[in-house]
């Protein structure tokens, strides 16, 4: 035993914070890029944008561009570097004593008498008429109500005491997004689950009386839309049938028979209740007209105003495919120069002024790199996949991210932070590019298929089936055997089936 000192080399992959950066930008979605350069301007005063300062674009600077000339980020990789090269050795020869103090003087602005100024100069409101006095579109826009906005404003025009509007609140912060009154546990961190709760406790809670919450309860679900805060589909049915003054025969069928329901078994319902199998049928042609979720006209947002933005455009010119980037709305990014030399007068500053310009030259390049990393991986899909571009979804190949990875050089890690929350759009509609990698099905003495191109064929098949003969999952397998070469399990068609939301072939009858 004895101590001793040993030198050693080795080598280690060491993840530097310009590294770091560049891997979280990478995967940023576009708007979350959007916000991160929105801080990093607020945060960096030498980095600047086309908003900065517009006026300065007129002056000159020594080096013949203005002073805060835009650079395009690909030129700002490289030219950024001599420029800040340039200002460093400015930094580090520079005079703390350098300065005529009239020189001082003048640069001293009276921001006072300067905002004066610009308050008077505020353009007067236009007389002419036309669309010019009216307010922008966006004040005109509303938005879509949600359910719990439109059962609170009925909850205001209710009667309830004190305690009853206390219950009532809590059942409408316990409802699911169909309109359900959701009362289970959740769960914990841990793993475990917390107990499920009644309604008795949520009383108990609002300090009403336990005996008084089914009543308050069913006032609640008789509210619009009728059925609502019902605890599940059963009760919801039944308060809409009772409201609407449904026959018994309806209300035996919802109470005792949902399950034959909907299975579409009428006959066992027609055998048991003792009617005939006719009555069954216009029976259940009333209760279809019933609700089953109540929150199906409200959402907590409007589908319809959602919009995506592509991060890169697949445009085809003759007869190949073009790949370019979406910069509208991303600011480009440049150095301040003239502020810069400004801030490098104060001797104290050179420290501080030194990180910032070193930091906007790490943020340049890692925008610069993020936007080239997926036009290049866009370019490796479009080569790819050129059938599907061409032809569409039905020409989708199989393709995972090891090809893309070994064609580009790159990690398959790098391809997925690439792919992830970023859309392209093509002539075939809006894609995210995740949506380009597809597991493979074999197909009989031909290549193999894309998986999503299966489900498109099973939607296909579906749709232009006999709706009161609905295909089973194992005739649609021997289907896609025979007209498409595809080999497929049974199991796979049902997997895929509930991936489209598309019902089993029992649930997909329709007699009427």
């Amino acid at each position: 035993m004895e101590i001793k000192q040993q030198l050693k080399l080795s080598q280690q992959l060491v993840m530097t914070p310009q590294l770091q950066q560049a891997i979280r930008l990478l995967q940023l979605s576009r708007l979350e890029l959007i916000d991160e350069i929105r801080k990093e301007l607020d945060a960096n005063p030498v980095l600047a944008d086309d908003e900065i300062d517009p006026r300065a674009r007129g002056q000159k600077t020594e080096t013949g561009a203005a002073p805060n000339e835009q650079i395009d980020p690909g030129v700002a990789a490289s030219a950024g570097d001599e420029r800040i090269e340039r200002l460093e050795d400015r930094m580090r020869a520079a005079d703390p004593n350098a300065g005529h103090p009239d020189e001082k003087r003048t640069q001293e602005i009276d921001w006072e008498q300067f905002l004066e100024n610009r308050t008077l100069q505020q353009p007067l409101p236009a007389s002419r008429g036309g669309f010019e006095e009216l307010p922008p579109i966006e004040a005109s826009l509303t938005k879509q109500q949600s359910l719990v906005d439109h059962l609170k404003w009925q909850l205001q025009l209710s009667d309830f005491t004190d305690d009853e509007r206390r219950f009532a609140e809590l059942v409408l912060g316990n409802l699911d997004d169909n309109g359900f009154l959701d009362l289970k546990g959740t769960e914990r961190e841990d793993g475990t689950r917390t107990p499920d709760l009644t309604i008795e406790e949520l009383a108990e809670a609002s300090e009403l009386n336990p005996e008084d919450a089914p009543e308050v309860l069913r006032i609640m679900q008789e509210w619009d839309p009728v059925g609502v805060c019902s605890r599940d589909l059963k009760e919801c049915l039944l308060v809409q049938a009772e409201v609407f003054g449904y026959e018994d025969l309806e209300v035996t069928i919802i109470d005792k028979h949902l399950h034959n329901l909907e299975k579409h078994n009428y006959q066992a319902i027609a055998r048991d209740l003792k009617v005939p199998v006719e009555e069954v049928y216009e029976a259940v042609k009333e209760i279809q007209k019933l609700e089953s979720r109540p929150a199906r006209n409200f959402t907590e947002t409007d589908e319809k105003s959602i919009a995506i933005t592509p991060d890169v455009y697949v445009i085809k010119d003759g007869g190949k495919f073009v790949v370019s980037d979406n910069d509208r709305g991303v600011q480009r990014l440049y150095i301040n120069e003239a502020l810069t030399k400004q801030l490098l007068r104060d001797p104290n500053a050179k420290e501080f002024i030194g990180e910032k310009l070193r930091n906007a030259q790490w943020l340049i390049r890692a925008i610069e790199q993020r936007r080239k990393t997926i036009i290049r991986v866009t370019e490796c899909i479009v080569e790819k996949q050129r059938d599907f571009f061409e032809k569409g979804v039905a020409f989708l190949k199989p393709m995972i991210l090891r090809d893309v990875a070994e064609t580009v050089g790159m990690h398959e890690s790098t391809i997925s932070r690439v792919t992830t929350n970023k859309y392209v759009h093509t002539p075939q509609g809006l894609f995210e590019l995740k949506y380009f990698f597809n597991s493979s099905i074999r197909r009989v003495a031909e290549e193999d298929i894309a998986s999503e191109s299966v489900k498109q064929a099973i939607k296909k098949i579906i749709d232009g089936e006999d709706k009161q003969n609905p295909l089973s999952d194992q005739a649609i397998v021997e289907i896609l055997a025979k007209n498409d070469g595809i080999q497929i399990a049974r199991r796979t068609v049902a997997k895929y089936r509930e991936m489209l939301g598309i019902l089993a072939s029992s649930k997909r009858k329709k007699l009427f």
